[in-house]
């Protein structure tokens, strides 16, 4: 396990503050470079960029941003976290990821999702009664485009293809990974499309997605093929000290939550809440001892090959944010490869 386990991030380019005001959506952005390129001199593997289109996360074009850090580093892979490919076209996805990877000499890849956030649908003039078939066919069109070198496909949201090349043609098959929330039939489609699972668990015991990842490898089996990487995302934040972490991380991670619960009909979180999640859910906040043991205990309660933890928060300083990385890459990937060797 401890030559396949991959250690990433994760942010949505969360606005920070400074001086209790927010910082512009084009200093946040430059933020994010230097926190890739921080994350690449400390030896994590990857980081992934979200994509949202609303006021409190900056990045809506993942790949520019990916684009500047690779330009800034020489190891890290760089990907999305996620693409919402049902609000993007397939074949221009696929022309901008095929073109970021060659520049980055075969670092970029992505993960596919429908996007627990809705904002691109009306932007882009997509109806959300088309939210399930527009994932579907857009899934089924991109992965022939990673597999296949001339492209025949239909479907009932854009013009037919019959035997279409699209370029620039990678020098590799592009990396994609599905983004699954958690439902067996989001199981079954990444298998269907034999993709590697990436499950978003952000929120209960870690231990409760265990039947997701044995229906995923159960299914592999049962179709006779070789089963695909899984991984894991979910939220936390480290300092030096358990206390610190949870006093740095509560304020940014309730003023996230609270705005998006007003959203969607949740109570505002309570402390005691946040304690309990950090504790004994899917919170990994504490000192670079606490959080390895909780990353290693859920890498072998799932049979991990891949966890990426999402190190931002709403308005979490910078600098808060930075620290995390660093104690990431040289604390914590070093105590998780120690406790899974």
């Amino acid at each position: 396990m401890t030559q396949t386990i991959e250690f990433g991030l994760d942010t949505f380019g969360d606005v920070t503050h400074a001086n209790g005001k927010p910082l512009p959506h084009a200093q946040v952005l430059r933020d994010v470079v230097a926190q890739g390129v921080l994350a690449d001199q400390v030896g994590v593997d990857f980081i992934g960029l979200g994509e949202h289109h609303r006021d409190d996360f900056a990045i809506s074009a993942p790949e520019m941003v990916m684009a500047a850090i690779a330009a800034r580093t020489s190891r890290i892979r760089v990907g999305t976290a996620v693409t919402v490919l049902s609000s993007d076209d397939p074949i221009r996805l696929f022309q901008r990821l095929s073109t970021l990877d060659a520049l980055s000499n075969g670092r970029a890849e992505l993960i596919l999702g429908r996007g627990s956030f809705t904002e691109s649908f009306p932007l882009f003039g997509f109806d959300l009664r088309d939210y399930e078939t527009l994932f579907e066919q857009k899934l089924d069109l991109f992965t022939r485009l990673i597999r296949d070198d001339k492209i025949s496909w239909s479907g009932s949201h854009r013009p037919a293809l019959k035997g279409q090349r699209v370029y620039p043609t990678p020098e590799r098959p592009l990396r994609a990974w599905v983004g699954v929330g958690g439902s067996p039939e989001s199981v079954i489609r990444a298998v269907h499309f034999d993709l590697p699972m990436m499950l978003a668990i952000i929120g209960g015991s870690p231990a409760r997605f265990k039947p997701f990842a044995e229906l995923y490898r159960d299914a592999f089996a049962q179709a006779d093929r070789p089963v695909q990487p899984i991984g894991v995302h979910s939220p936390g934040h480290i300092a030096d000290t358990d206390e610190a972490a949870r006093e740095n991380f509560f304020p940014g991670y309730k003023a996230m939550h609270d705005r998006i619960g007003r959203e969607r009909g949740w109570p505002a979180l309570q402390k005691a809440d946040f304690l309990r999640e950090v504790e004994h859910g899917s919170l990994y906040v504490g000192s670079p001892e606490t959080v390895a043991a909780k990353i290693a205990g859920t890498v072998k309660a799932l049979g991990l090959n891949r966890f990426q933890l999402k190190y931002s928060a709403g308005p979490v300083p910078h600098a808060a944010l930075m620290r995390t990385i660093e104690l990431y890459g040289t604390r914590v990937i070093p105590l998780v490869r120690d406790m899974l060797g």
